[in-house]
Parts: C-alpha cells; structure tokens; sequence
C-alpha cells in the first residue's frame, strides 16, 4: 500500500484506524474500497448488535446511535457507487464516461448526387 492510498483510507476511517490492519486488508483484499467498505460494515454491525440504539433514563439522559448508523449506511453506499475515488481504483472506460474503450471503425459511404 502506498502513502496516497493510506491517506485515502485514513481520510475515509478516520485517523484512530490501526495502519497495521489497514496494510493487512489492503494486502488480502486488493484495492482501498474493499478494505475501507469491509471496516465500515464492520462498525456498522457493531453499532446494530452489541449497543440499543436508543437509551433513555427519564430526566437524566437520552441517548441515541440512530443517526450513526444511518451516516456509516450512508457512508457505505457512497463507496458502493465509487464516490470518493480511490486513488487504486481502475480507470473507468466507456460510453457512459466519455473515455473511449477501444478503437471504433466508421465507414464512409458516397452520398447519391442530385
């Protein structure tokens, strides 16, 4: 992993990330997405099954992880639909891009004269 990509998954994961577990993904799993998607998922699991998402004393506290959840959600769906790039990610070709995938052939045909 190269210091780009590092900044990238530390910008996305936020700087409490262990780079040490960051270099271990990225090498088992290949790209920066992968890893940072795989780490959100995790966190998202942990905030859903090991706290409430609410808790309330009366008078004395109200405590809420709903809008964590749904920002990690968020978060995760962005990187599902390739925003922000990454900077291994491949670059992207075809029509839809605007950058050409290939070489085409266009056949010039003579017009019938009037």
């Amino acid at each position: 992993m190269d210091a780009a990509v590092r900044a990238w998954l530390t910008s996305q994961l936020g700087t409490s990330t262990d780079l040490n577990d960051l270099d271990t993904r990225y090498t088992r799993l290949g790209t920066a997405r992968a890893v940072a998607l795989e780490i959100l998922r995790e966190r998202l699991a942990a905030l859903i099954h090991d706290q409430p998402s609410t808790l309330n004393v009366s008078g004395v506290v109200s405590l809420s992880y709903a809008e964590n959840i749904k920002a990690i959600e968020r978060q995760i769906t962005q990187l599902e639909n390739g925003e922000p790039p990454a900077p291994d990610d491949p670059t992207p070709t075809g029509p839809d891009t605007g950058i050409p995938d290939g070489y085409g052939i266009i056949q010039l045909v003579e017009r019938p004269r009037r």
